[in-house]
């Protein structure tokens, strides 16, 4: 794995009309081009990973699996707004040499894809062989095939739809509520915002799971517990985790981003946006999925001209496509061959 940073030396305009000075997208790649650049496997993801694909989908990396470095190019930004080296709260803003802070400037994922192609184009890579992303890196995944529309030969979107749904806003502002509650949030101390950013994970990951699934992992042995139960202490544990990887400003601000999802701003509609993008398309939802339900996946396999649907049997929800590898493979190899 070759892991490096672009600096942009032009301001990057953004599409609410603010701009980032000295933009910079870190990223990681494996494998090599070929001699036509033909090769490109291009990854987006999700809210809270990184560009590791290897570490955060690794039954889908590896040599004989569909992404193995010996035949294709594969290459994965971090996402804009992210804690792990691309522009973000964290960055510094060069006019003032003290960290950007809650002032970093609003993103949308139209952003995060557009920078996505300048990096594209720094690397020389003109067209792409398979697209792909789950949740929120399949929304920046449908907003690049749509900007790079027949130079994407094959795009593949899991758990991801045409918008952002009011649901998941309302399940957004609850967690930036919980952060907002945090009195360090914002501030210069030390693990500023940590308690706000370990309730707002708890919260999500309700949404993330189904009910079986944690009942099933979390179910008392005995009737006779009151307190401590497993359940909360996993929940904590989720929470704390998150912590340790990630940074409250960050998960904040990307919270904003994720709801500005809409393909179909400014291209008169959603089904309109939809149908301009001719490349192959298989759009995988999950059957318990409650944050992003399979119906949203259904929608843009019909609009899409050359989509097709397929659903996963999943007892993990939203997370299914983090989990299930096996069922995954067998669908995109079937899809790419």
């Amino acid at each position: 794995m070759t892991r490096a940073t672009f600096h942009y030396d032009k301001v990057f305009a953004l599409e609410l009309g603010d701009e980032i000075q000295n933009l910079q997208i870190e990223y990681s790649a494996y494998g090599k081009l070929n001699s036509d650049k033909s090769n490109v496997i291009w990854v987006c993801h999700a809210l809270t990973a990184n560009s590791d694909v290897s570490n955060w989908w690794s039954g889908l990396f590896g040599e004989g699996s569909v992404f193995d470095p010996s035949k294709f190019f594969i290459i994965c930004a971090n996402n804009l707004g992210s804690p792990y080296g691309s522009s973000s709260p964290l960055s510094d803003n060069s006019s003032t040499s003290k960290k950007y802070n809650l002032d970093f400037p609003e993103l949308t994922l139209r952003d995060c894809a557009k920078a996505n192609l300048l990096l594209a184009k720094h690397l020389g890579l003109k067209d792409i062989h398979l697209l792909i992303g789950g949740s929120c890196g399949g929304n920046i995944a449908l907003e690049m095939a749509y900007l790079l529309n027949l130079r994407v030969e094959h795009l593949v979107l899991l758990c991801s739809a045409a918008l952002e749904s009011p649901f998941n806003i309302a399940v957004h502002e609850g967690q930036r509520m919980a952060l907002e509650a945090d009195c360090s949030f914002g501030t210069q101390k030390e693990a500023a915002g940590s308690k706000g950013l370990m309730a707002a994970r708890g919260m999500a990951l309700n949404f993330y799971r189904t009910f079986d699934s944690i009942s099933e992992s979390q179910r008392e042995e005995s009737a006779e517990v009151t307190n401590n139960f497993k359940a909360s202490s996993y929940i904590r544990y989720q929470g704390k985790k998150l912590v340790d990887r990630f940074d409250p400003l960050c998960y904040y601000k990307l919270l904003n981003t994720l709801d500005t999802h809409n393909i179909g701003r400014g291209r008169k509609s959603i089904k309109h946006a939809l149908s301009k993008i001719m490349c192959k398309t298989l759009c995988i939802g999950i059957d318990s999925d409650i944050l992003i339900p399979a119906q949203e996946q259904k929608f843009l396999a019909d609009f899409i001209p050359k989509g097709k649907y397929v659903e996963i049997k999943s007892n993990y929800g939203h997370d299914g496509f983090l989990l299930e590898f096996d069922q995954i493979k067998q669908e995109l190899i079937k899809f790419l061959a």
